[in-house]
C-alpha cells in the first residue's frame, strides 16, 4: 500500500545526470514520495517511462530505479529551480497534498497552509513546467478528490482546495491547449494511504465508508496510478479538461 515509514530527507541527485533528457518519455511527479504519487511513478516506470519524483518525504522502501529529490512545493524559488532543469518534459503529475486535523483548518494559518500546498503548489508547478511540456505536446494530471464535489465538516480547507483544483484544471486545459498541452485531473475516493489513516483506523467511520462504496472496498494507490498513466498516454490524446473519479462508485451511491 506504499504506506511504510518515512525516510530521512536525504536528497538524491540521479535525476540531474546529463543523459536523462535523452530518454524517450520523461515524467515528473511532485508529491511522489508516498501514496498516490509514488504509485503513479511506479506505474509509469513499468510502462517504460523515465520518472523523477520530488517531495518533502519518501517511503523507507523507496525503489532505487526512481530518482527522488526533496522539494517543498510552496517554495517558489526551489520549484522554479527544479523546473529549469527540464528543458523538455512529457508529463507532469501534481500529487502534493496535505490535510490537517483537530480543527487546524478552521484557523487562518492552517487554512492558508493547506491552500498553499494543495492549490497554489499545483498552479505554480503547472505554470513553471508549461514550456517544457509544450516542447513535446505533454500532459498534466492534477490530483483532485471526491471532496472536490462536496463539503467537509472536519476539513474545510482540504475540500475547498480540491474543489479549486478542479476549476484550475479546466482553466489550464483551455489556456494550455494552443501549446499542445493537455490538462486533466483524477478525483480519488477513499484510498489506502497515510492521508486517509485516521479514517481507516476508526472502526465506525471506516465501516460506514466501506458500506457506501458500491465496489465494496477501499482503493489502492495503484488504482489511481493506472488512470493517471492513461491520461498521460497517447490513448487519451483527445482528452483535456476532464476530471475522472477513481472512487469505486462512492460519489454515485
Amino acid at each position: 500500500m506504499n504506506a511504510g515509514p518515512i525516510a530521512s530527507r536525504e536528497q538524491d541527485t540521479d535525476w540531474t545526470r546529463k543523459d536523462f533528457m535523452n530518454e524517450s518519455r520523461v515524467a515528473v511527479v511532485i508529491g511522489g514520495g508516498t501514496g498516490i504519487g509514488r504509485a503513479c511513478a511506479e506505474v509509469l516506470v513499468e510502462r517504460g517511462w523515465s520518472v523523477c519524483c520530488f517531495g518533502r518525504d519518501r517511503d523507507t522502501d523507496w525503489p532505487e530505479v526512481i530518482p527522488f529529490a526533496q522539494l517543498d512545493v510552496t517554495d517558489d524559488a526551489a520549484l522554479a529551480a527544479v523546473a529549469a532543469k527540464f528543458p523538455r518534459l512529457d508529463a507532469l503529475v501534481n500529487s502534493a497534498g496535505i490535510i490537517l486535523h483537530e480543527g487546524q483548518e478552521f484557523e487562518g494559518d492552517g487554512f492558508r497552509r493547506v491552500i498553499d500546498v494543495n492549490l497554489i503548489g499545483t498552479e505554480r508547478a503547472s505554470v513553471l513546467f508549461r514550456d517544457a511540456l509544450a516542447t513535446h505536446g505533454g500532459a498534466i494530471v492534477n490530483v483532485a478528490s471526491v471532496w472536490s464535489s462536496f463539503g467537509s465538516a472536519r476539513n474545510p480547507a482540504y475540500s475547498a482546495s480540491k474543489g479549486a483544483v478542479v476549476s484550475l484544471t479546466r482553466s489550464h486545459a483551455v489556456a494550455f491547449a494552443p501549446l499542445g498541452v493537455r490538462v486533466n485531473a483524477v478525483a480519488p475516493g477513499w484510498i489506502e494511504t497515510r492521508l486517509s489513516e485516521r479514517a481507516r483506523t476508526d472502526p465506525a467511520r471506516s465501516s460506514a465508508i466501506t458500506q457506501r462504496i458500491p465496489m465494496g472496498r477501499w482503493g489502492e494507490p495503484r488504482d489511481v496510478g493506472d488512470v493517471v498513466a492513461f491520461l498521460v498516454s497517447e490513448e487519451s490524446r483527445y482528452v483535456t479538461g476532464a476530471v475522472i473519479p477513481v472512487d469505486g462508485g462512492y460519489c454515485i451511491a
